[in-house]
């Protein structure tokens, strides 16, 4: 509770009339258990003092019993005699009917401790009311307007239920007791009426709830002698009832009584068992705690009882005079709250300047933010936008703050399938509690376009710690994609003349390639013009020499297919190829080279490594740049020179080999050689391996190497491998044979 209000409600207390009283110090006999003091209870005896003390003292005995050091005793005191016993002070407690409780309260400042629960039988209640009644054979009396001119008996002009609730009753009915009724009596106890009215000395008479079954149970009357006017029925109350049900009889303590013997008998009370001694003496089940007594009040002030019997004005002065301490209090609480709603005013207008300020410089710092950014609550609708969200998606911050910004600009994926809410990464955010990044979605503008975006979610947090929604931060990657493509296509274009410089080196050894077979095709051909020229010409003869001519034309077309093959742009698609005939173009393009140097190509195809999922050109270059650096390396090698083309199986890969005889790669980190412009060959210009590892890279693999100094060097990769059963495009289809220099290879192999 904040400092200001507790005080003000100190103040309040200290302002109530007997508060100011210091209480009483605690008796020796609560420190001293030898010491007995004596507490008197007085109680109404409303139904004579025998019965009062017997149905009493034993509740008194009770409390002696659990509270040490007190002896309590009963007082019975009848109607008159309660307020002057305790305008004396000679009472500690007082236990009497609501309606002199009232006024004790008002006069003497007498506190309520706890509330009565009547009924021993089961249906205990704390709450009572009054019944009106004549004898059963009087007919001329059935309703409570019949009671006009009649003699009628209640049990004290004080007496809640034994007449003021009957007045209340009446009075609603259009009687007036004090003029209407014939005569009114009062019998001092509620015995005493029952009695009269039974003997015919009053035509009607008015008690307590409880009473006459009480007095048919300990044999005193008949009930079936007597009828209830203006009989009621309350659930949960099983009684005669004429009247509205009032709070039962509290248990009272006076303004002298010290405070800690109070908490001693209210705790007792409350702890008190239905079946005790005390309970089952005053027919009662227990006790609980104060009800509210309002209504009593209310009924008394209708009715003009005290406390609410005087007509004299109550001026300003009566008010100063009685409660001057309480109105200094309250002026100067008064005061105090004024001084202090002041200052809270004051504080809170600084603080409303400083959070306008921190909210204006937080959208500018939103604002000087060149990546698009938002806030999103638990439904997931905008709580905030920057300038950058707005460019980029059209939409102005007064049409997404407050609605669902999936619905508005992420409501369908890039490939145009509907983006469902469930699957949406800034909802799962919040759910999960979880930060992400998101590189590669879209979000939809304001005209209907789309734009890809790369974005992250981070989920907001109160200052305790929970989840209240996300912030996305995005930034448009339109550029950064058409940058990327753009150097795609370069680096494809790239690797093309790469090709085909390749072939430009290898140029005069691919003429020469081709030169033989057309020199053969030529020979033979003039051979078999001059036999047919000199008449020479056999049919057998003639068709050897044509075999041999369209051997040699299918050789040269061979290398001519591969030659254009080799050059082509490529598809972009990777699809199933056969190593086979990516090996059989290699060979052909370096059959020449690999002459000229002396090296012997040679290729091994394991088992089950028949087929991979490659883009074919793009591989068969890396390859023809692996055997080229090989037969190159080996140029000057003593030694048998060799390079040998290896696939084998590995798991679900296809694992690619080039061999060679060579010198090895020396010292130094063979990984560098993968970079660009890097090389080991006096006149090269280190792109060859920068373009075959980012090759291979793209197809999902790496180019490694191993190398031995004087023993050789070791290219090798891995492409995915594809069963024999998926088939192969046209464009793997294998080639045929070019002759004996194939089945030369076949050999080696």
């Amino acid at each position: 509770m904040p400092a200001p209000v507790l005080l003000i409600l100190l103040l309040a207390v200290a302002a109530l009339p007997g508060a100011c009283a210091a209480a009483p110090p605690a008796p020796a006999s609560l420190r001293d258990p030898g010491a007995d003091r004596q507490v008197l209870i007085g109680v109404l005896s409303h139904r004579g003092d025998v019965r009062a003390r017997r149905s009493w003292q034993p509740t008194a005995d009770y409390l002696t019993a659990q509270i040490p050091g007190y002896r309590f005793d009963v007082a019975p005191l009848d109607f008159t005699a309660v307020e002057p016993a305790v305008a004396a002070g000679s009472l500690d407690f007082v236990l009497v009917n609501p309606a002199i409780d009232v006024i004790l309260e008002v006069e003497h400042g007498v506190s309520r401790l706890a509330t009565l629960r009547n009924g021993s039988d089961g249906s205990g209640h704390n709450v009572f009311g009054g019944v009106i009644f004549t004898r059963a054979d009087r007919d001329d009396i059935n309703r409570l307007q019949d009671l006009a001119g009649k003699r009628f008996m209640a049990v004290d002009p004080s007496s809640l239920g034994g007449f003021e609730m009957a007045s209340a009753v009446l009075h609603q009915e259009g009687i007036d007791p004090a003029k209407d009724l014939g005569q009114l009596v009062f019998g001092g106890i509620h015995d005493a009426v029952v009695l009269a009215v039974r003997d015919g000395r009053v035509d009607a008479g008015a008690v307590r709830t409880d009473v006459l079954e009480q007095m048919a149970g300990a044999g005193s009357i008949d009930l079936a002698d007597f009828k209830v006017l203006g009989a009621r029925e309350t659930p949960d109350f099983p009684r005669l009832l004429s009247t509205p049900l009032y709070p039962e009889w509290p248990f009272s303590k006076l303004s002298g009584t010290p405070t800690d013997l109070a908490q001693a008998v209210v705790v007792a009370l409350l702890q008190m068992p239905p079946d005790s001694a005390g309970a089952r003496a005053g027919d009662y089940s227990g006790w609980t705690v104060p009800l509210d007594y309002q209504p009593v009040h209310n009924l008394l002030r209708a009715l003009h009882r005290p406390p609410y019997d005087r007509d004299t004005p109550f001026t300003l002065a009566d008010a100063l005079a009685k409660y001057w301490l309480a109105v200094l209090i309250g002026t100067l609480a008064l005061v105090t709250m004024a001084l202090l709603t002041s200052r809270v005013l004051q504080l809170n207008q600084r603080l409303s300047r400083a959070n306008t300020r921190l909210e204006r410089r937080h959208q500018l710092i939103l604002d000087s933010v060149a990546e698009g950014i938002y806030g999103v609550d638990l439904k997931g609708c905008a709580t905030f936008v920057n300038k950058a969200m707005e460019q980029m998606t059209g939409w102005r911050a007064e049409e997404l703050i407050g609605n669902e910004t999936h619905e508005i600009m992420h409501h369908t994926r890039s490939d145009g399938e509907p983006h469902q809410r469930e699957d949406c990464p800034v909802y799962a955010t919040f759910r999960d509690e979880r930060s992400r990044f998101v590189d590669d979605d879209v979000f939809w503008r304001r005209g209907g376009t789309s734009f890809p975006v790369e974005y992250s979610a981070t989920p907001i947090r109160d200052e305790q710690g929970q989840t209240i929604g996300a912030v996305v931060v995005f930034r448009d990657i339109t550029e950064r994609r058409e940058a990327a493509e753009r150097f795609r296509r370069q680096e494809a274009e790239q690797t093309h003349f790469t090709r085909l410089a390749t072939l430009g080196e290898m140029a005069s050894g691919i003429a020469h390639e081709l030169n033989q077979p057309l020199t053969a095709i030529t020979t033979n051909a003039r051979a078999c013009v001059r036999k047919i020229a000199a008449g020479r010409a056999e049919s057998a003869s003639c068709r050897d020499v044509m075999i041999k001519i369209a051997e040699q034309a299918e050789r040269a077309g061979e290398v001519i297919r591969h030659i254009r093959r080799f050059v082509r742009k490529e598809e972009p698609e990777m699809a199933p190829v056969v190593v086979a005939d990516m090996f059989e173009t290699v060979l052909v393009l370096m059959r020449q080279d690999a002459r000229r140097a002396g090296v012997a190509l040679h290729r091994q195809i394991g088992f089950g490594a028949d087929q991979v999922m490659a883009q074919r050109t793009q591989i068969e270059q890396v390859l023809l740049n692996l055997v080229r650096n090989a037969v190159e390396a080996l140029a000057d090698q003593p030694r048998e020179r060799r390079v040998l083309l290896l696939a084998r199986r590995n798991g679900e890969m296809v694992e690619i080999r080039v061999v060679d005889t060579g010198p090895g790669l020396g010292k130094g980190s063979p990984e560098h050689l993968f970079e660009p412009f890097v090389t080991t060959k006096p006149q090269g210009l280190g792109v060859g391996l920068s373009i075959s590892h980012g090759i291979v890279e793209a197809h999902g693999g790496r180019l490694r190497v191993d190398s031995t100094p004087g023993i050789g060097a070791t290219f090798f990769f891995s492409l995915p491998y594809v069963d024999k059963c998926q088939g192969v495009t046209p464009d793997a289809a294998p080639l045929q044979s070019g002759g004996n220099e194939n089945d030369h290879l076949g050999e080696h192999a």
